[in-house]
């Protein structure tokens, strides 16, 4: 019976060899296997980049001590154009400093707090065994410095964040970032590399509400995020600043999520992963459209760029994406292949208002915010949004579609109460209405997600194009009619 054993041991255990090389990045066994001996030649500084950049393969062989330096900075920055917010950030950028370190390395890990800090922060790096994932060790006030030392003993995409009290408020400010830890033969060998983390953000202010806005610590309880978003920005990802890919490129994605509440449905619309390391582990799944990344996870997605275009990345719990800011791009371009997609591309479909120039939208906020806003700049402004808001209906012309949705250009209903217009924006409209003598019985929903500015700049676009009689509207009158109409079942705000 046991020499008739023997040949099936040894042949399961080459399966599970064979099997475990097919991952791509092989399992090392956890932790055990994962002490490679003490370190090798001489200390080495890691390299840290910014988002969306991923540092350069580690490229060695055996164990190093690896000293990483990082500062914790608290700042002021956009988190929407007009909208400024205080991050406390590793590094100066939401995700923090992307790390990266091989299995085996001895990482002395230097935390700075900035002087200008307000908060003392540490860190928690779940790529480390030890109590707190060094948390414990790396309590650091402001204008001061701490240091521990770990070793990297299992291989993968980790998270990290501050976990300093109040923990939910620090890590919904920004505070995370991704740590990889490659397998002793590396990861293998793509063309592009990102870094992508989705964070949720709770704002005093309503979406897109101008100003500085204060963290709510009520609605980080409820978990009810004013914003989602990718690195830290409505714009990150987005017009220039799209990744970037040729056709037939290989493209990898380090996506984490900081959370700190919501779990994430990764996706990238107009692509399929060909791989999918789950969890940021070391087996993948093949031919995946969605994937979750959990608070406080990863994933690594792998795929190939097979015709040129822009991809759309989204968190697929869809209103996070359109109404909340989860929205990115990536922007491929080289030959088309027919033979795999043929059509036209339409980034406005869903980008919305994200598909158009910001700067005319940005320069309206500025001007108002100073109180030298022009009729010009608000015209400029509305036409960006209408182009990504409303022109799928009404098209871009403002023709409408006949029989369908009635026309805003030279319209005697539009030109007729410009209050009642603005109504119709916030409050919907539904039932015949009859516009420039042709009837129409169709929905229009309540678009009240919108801002008192963006209504007033696309209400006084549309009153000074195709024919209409001009006007203007202001935000604090959008304001008023809003405060002084029903709010309908339903309505945003």
């Amino acid at each position: 019976m046991k020499r008739l054993l023997l040949p099936l041991m040894i042949g399961a255990s080459l399966f599970a060899i064979t099997a475990a090389k097919s991952t791509g990045m092989m399992d090392t066994g956890g932790s055990a296997a994962g002490d490679f001996g003490p370190p090798q030649g001489e200390p080495i500084h890691a390299q840290l980049t910014s988002p969306p950049f991923v540092p350069p393969p580690v490229n060695r062989t055996k164990p190093a001590k690896v000293i990483v330096d990082l500062e914790v900075k608290e700042v002021e920055k956009e988190i929407s154009e007009g909208v400024k917010y205080t991050f406390w950030t590793f590094g100066g950028t939401v995700p923090g400093s992307f790390i990266r370190i091989r299995q085996g390395d001895t990482v002395e890990f230097h935390l700075k707090n900035h002087p200008d800090s307000k908060m003392p922060h540490n860190i928690d790096l779940h790529a480390v065994t030890g109590p707190g994932g060094g948390a414990a060790s790396s309590f650091t006030a402001p204008g001061h410095a701490s240091q521990f030392t770990f070793k990297a003993l299992n291989a993968g995409l980790y998270v990290y964040h501050c976990a300093t009290a109040p923990v939910g408020m620090h890590v919904a400010n920004g505070m995370y970032g991704l740590i990889l830890v490659e397998p002793p033969q590396g990861m293998p060998k793509v063309d592009k590399e990102y870094y992508v983390m989705q964070g949720d953000f709770y704002t005093v202010g309503k979406y897109r509400e101008k100003g500085v806005q204060p963290f709510d610590m009520q609605k980080a309880i409820d978990e009810n995020p004013t914003y989602v978003l990718f690195n830290g920005s409505e714009g990150a990802l987005l017009g220039d600043k799209a990744l970037k890919a040729n056709v037939g490129d290989t493209v990898r994605l380090y996506v984490g999520n900081g959370g700190p509440n919501l779990v994430s449905s990764f996706h990238v619309i107009g692509e399929i992963f060909d791989k999918v390391y789950t969890e940021g582990g070391s087996h993948y799944q093949e031919n995946v459209q969605t994937t979750l990344v959990p608070a406080g996870g990863s994933a690594i997605v792998e795929y190939k760029a097979e015709v040129p275009g822009t991809g759309v990345i989204v968190d697929h719990s869809i209103f996070r994406a359109f109404n909340k800011g989860a929205l990115g791009m990536v922007k491929t371009e080289g030959p088309e292949n027919k033979a795999v997609y043929s059509g036209k591309e339409v980034d406005s479909v869903y980008l919305g208002d994200k598909s158009v120039s910001a700067a005319p939208v940005k320069a309206a906020a500025n001007a108002s915010a100073s109180g030298s806003l022009t009729l010009a700049q608000q015209i400029k402004a509305g036409e960006a949004l209408y182009n990504g808001t409303c022109s799928v209906c009404h098209q871009s012309n403002g023709a409408g579609l006949p029989n369908v949705f009635p026309p805003l250009a030279g319209s005697d209903y539009l030109n007729a109460d410009k209050v009642r217009a603005a109504k119709v924006v916030l409050n919907g409209l539904s039932g015949k209405i009859t516009v420039n003598g042709n009837g129409y019985d169709s929905v229009m929903p309540p678009m009240s997600q919108l801002n008192d500015d963006e209504v007033a700049n696309i209400l006084t676009f549309v009153m000074n194009s195709w024919g209409n009689k001009g006007g203007q509207l202001s935000a604090d009158e959008i304001k008023n009619i809003r405060a002084s109409t029903p709010r309908p079942k339903g309505a945003a705000h």
